[in-house]
C-alpha cells in the first residue's frame, strides 16, 4: 500500500478545512480501508450510556462557537472538556 500524504497544519482551522476538502475525506477513507484492511480496527473499550443534563444557554452557544473553530461536533467538545475535568479532579485529590 502506498502512503497517504497528510499534511502539515499551522492551526486546528487549518487542518479542520482540509479533513473536511475532497482531498481530506479521500485521506480519511484511504486510512480506514487500509486499517480494515491490516484489521486494526478495534471497538471502544469503555461502555458509553446516555445522559440528559440542564445546561445554561450561553454556555451551550459558548461551547458550539469553541467546537465550530476546533472543528468538532459541539457534543463531542462538551464530553471532552467533561473528561478532561474529570481528570484534572481526579489526578489532584
Amino acid at each position: 500500500m502506498k502512503p497517504i500524504a497528510i499534511p502539515k497544519f499551522r492551526n486546528l482551522e487549518e487542518g479542520a478545512d482540509w479533513w473536511e476538502s475532497r482531498e481530506g475525506k479521500r485521506a480519511a477513507t484511504a486510512l480506514m480501508k487500509q486499517s480494515a484492511a491490516a484489521r486494526n480496527l478495534t471497538r471502544r473499550k469503555v461502555p458509553l450510556r446516555t445522559v440528559t443534563m440542564r445546561l445554561p444557554e450561553p454556555d451551550i452557544e459558548a461551547a458550539k462557537d469553541l467546537a465550530f473553530r476546533n472543528g468538532l461536533p459541539y457534543q463531542t467538545y462538551i464530553k471532552m472538556l467533561l473528561h478532561e475535568a474529570i481528570e484534572k479532579a481526579r489526578n489532584s485529590a
